[in-house]
């Protein structure tokens, strides 16, 4: 068995590219060019197999194959040399104190082993279940990232359609399930938010006598300037129409819910040109606070800007007015 060992060593090499080959006293004569790989800065030939592995299995190490009282045992060996691998397989011994052949397997090691020692598939025998592990290991990641790169792209998907959903596709801004959402999750928390309710003046106008399409440039228009004189975290959206509605988030102050909307008013008014000529609209604006309300409610707060808005209709159009709420309604005035 020991010339056959010698004589066909590379025979050996291809079939068994893990093998070891040790001789009476435990000391390594040769190995195969896969196991030479994991202990590449060492030279693995000459020295003690217990210099080179901790042996965990045999309990008692390889005395009893050495010494001739088994003819083969089960292995399972972990490399000194630091290599995060463990070794199983099966040690024979050749007989009249010759010593033994050891033939070792990755196991499922093999994964972390590939990637950490640079193997390929020459490093392993065409018969080794290993290399099946490999392709599957490779098939499966492959499915893998095929499966994230979808679900990524699905909940991207996701996420565009919902947001579609929420905003009006002429203007940009939200539109009124996307305004009601907001509201509700601004109740929930109990924040402190203002709603301003604003009509276009003279939109009318503008459609019967230059048409639809002069009227959707006007109403983009509007959206471009509600998005300009609001902050990031408020909400503009349309309502309908030429109905829009702001809400601002953490801002009660009458006086500053004036300035805003007067500035707003004055850019409505600015000539909006469209195929040659110029739009002409105004705002009228009205609005209400949740600080005038014990327990706010959608419907109600949208009511009463509603209110406040004609009565800037009524003004004269082209201006503000502040929500009068009935102080006997305690339901709905602020303790």
């Amino acid at each position: 068995m020991s010339d056959a060992i010698e004589l066909n060593g590379g025979a050996l090499a291809a079939l068994m590219p893990m093998h070891m080959v040790l001789d009476g006293n435990g000391v390594v004569r040769s190995t195969g060019p896969t196991l030479a790989k994991i202990f590449a800065d060492e030279d693995m030939v000459g020295r003690a197999l217990h210099d080179l592995f901790d042996v965990r299995h045999p309990a008692d190490g390889l005395e009893k194959l050495l010494a001739g009282y088994v003819p083969r045992q089960k292995v399972r060996l972990y490399p000194r040399n630091g290599a995060r691998c463990a070794l199983k397989g099966e040690a024979i011994a050749l007989g009249g104190g010759q010593g033994v052949f050891i033939n070792l397997s990755l196991g499922i090691s093999i994964v972390d082993a590939v990637r950490q020692f640079g193997l390929t598939q020459r490093d392993f025998a065409s018969t080794d279940l290993a290399v099946e592990l490999l392709y599957l290991v490779e098939a499966k990641n492959a499915v893998m990232g095929e499966a994230m790169r979808l679900n990524s792209r699905l909940s991207a998907a996701r996420s565009k359609a919902q947001e579609q959903a929420l905003t009006d596709m002429l203007t940009g801004l939200r539109n009124r399930r996307g305004l009601n959402l907001a509201l509700e999750a601004l109740i929930a928390k109990r924040a402190v938010f203002s709603v301003l309710h604003i009509d276009l003046d003279f939109f009318k106008t503008v459609n019967d006598t230059m048409g639809h399409a002069a009227g959707d440039e006007v109403l983009r228009r509007v959206g471009e300037i509600l998005t300009d004189e609001t902050r990031g975290h408020d909400i503009a959206a349309r309502a309908g129409g030429d109905e829009f509605v702001v809400v601002l988030e953490g801002e009660s102050d009458p006086k500053v819910l004036k300035i805003l909307s007067d500035r707003i008013i004055a850019r409505l008014e600015e000539p909006i040109p469209f195929d040659g000529t110029l739009c002409k609209i105004s705002g009228s604006i009205g609005a209400t606070t949740s600080r005038s309300y014990r327990f706010p409610a959608i419907d109600q707060l949208l009511h009463d800007a509603d209110v406040a808005l004609y009565a800037a209709k009524d003004a004269g159009k082209g201006c503000f007015r502040m929500a009068e709420i009935g102080q006997e309604d305690d339901t709905r005035q602020t303790a």
